[in-house]
């Protein structure tokens, strides 16, 4: 890791730090990077939740790794120092109550491995039952204002959260004792979305949220639609790149394990131009790519869906893998 000040560092040499970070900030030192693997909200054990619809905050705990239906030797979070917030869907709302030290926790061999001890006010923690992860609790955060219920939870390294971190410099603060650290045209609270993994959640008995489904399919008569038969049949495990409408990003596979299907799907998108960028690869040759029935061409490309506020039920990206 290029940027070498520790936690223990920013408690004993604030000055120094500040001034080191402001040089960072200035493109003095090395830049920020984007994060490989994916987070997703669960419930305690890593159980997920159909639509991301959760009863009661308290229920919504962060994991992350590989990703859901990911495929065997599929890339995990990087290994270092993590910091998270909750805000509303464009991220103009903080919603975490709490300072951002204690908002912290650590990925070991590509997982969430534990929270940071920051003297009690550090976040409750559950296990994956599946892959023996650790799960973060994300309370304490308010209600969102968004009218549809929906809120979004963001993951960055403390390095690149420091980076982004408007508030950094001034007198007795080193960022990570601030709840907010200010907002700035590229970046929300510290977050600086190309440097981000998001997801987003609803907390609310209510009417279904807005869902992006990929599709991934054996294109069997090559005609480039799925006609729903035995020799063409939806592929698991397939990866798809979503970036979503603040400019942040993560991982989606195909996942047979889908309620609906085996889909790589986004749950709660928010209004506004989501972008998936349709790969392809070993199972995978991709022909005629689609979005809501209308052609965008074929091969690997990348796609938009347009959300808006009236909309309900599921987008879907139909993507034709087609044979050799």
């Amino acid at each position: 890791m290029r940027f070498l000040f520790s936690a223990m560092a920013l408690a004993t040499a604030p000055v120094l730090v500040a001034i080191a970070l402001i040089a960072f900030r200035d493109g003095k030192i090395a830049e920020a990077h984007q994060i490989s693997g994916a987070i997703f909200t669960t419930l305690e054990d890593g159980t997920e939740v159909n639509q991301n619809i959760f009863e009661f905050k308290e229920d919504v705990y962060l994991d992350g790794g590989p990703g859901p239906a990911a495929p065997q030797g599929a890339a995990g979070l990087d290994d270092g120092t993590y910091v998270f917030q909750v805000t509303n869907p464009n991220g103009n709302v903080l919603l975490s109550t709490d300072a951002a030290k204690c908002r912290r926790f650590t990925v070991v061999d590509g997982v969430i491995d534990s929270v940071v001890a920051t003297g009690g006010c550090e976040h409750n923690t559950g296990l994956d039952v599946d892959h023996g992860a650790t799960t973060v609790q994300l309370v304490p955060f308010n209600l969102t204002p968004n009218p549809g219920g929906v809120f979004k939870v963001w993951v960055t390294r403390v390095e690149d959260f420091l980076l982004g971190c408007q508030e950094l410099g001034k007198p007795g603060s080193t960022g990570l004792d601030l709840v907010d650290c200010g907002e700035a045209q590229d970046n929300a609270h510290g977050f600086i979305p190309a440097h981000s993994k998001t997801d987003n959640f609803k907390v609310r008995k209510a009417r279904n949220g807005v869902e992006i489904d990929v599709r991934f399919f054996y294109d069997a008569d090559n005609d480039g639609h799925y006609d729903w038969t035995q020799e063409e049949y939806l592929i698991p495990h397939m990866k798809a790149e979503w970036t979503d409408t603040v400019g942040a990003s993560n991982v989606r596979f195909s996942n047979p394990k889908y309620i609906y299907g085996t889909f790589a799907h986004v749950e709660a998108a928010e209004p506004g131009t989501h972008v998936f960028e349709i790969i392809g690869g070993a199972a995978c040759n991709i022909g005629l790519v689609h979005v809501n029935n209308v052609d965008q061409g074929y091969g690997p490309q990348a796609v938009n869906v347009l959300v808006t506020s009236k909309d309900s039920g599921t987008h879907f990206i139909d993507v034709a893998c087609i044979p050799e």
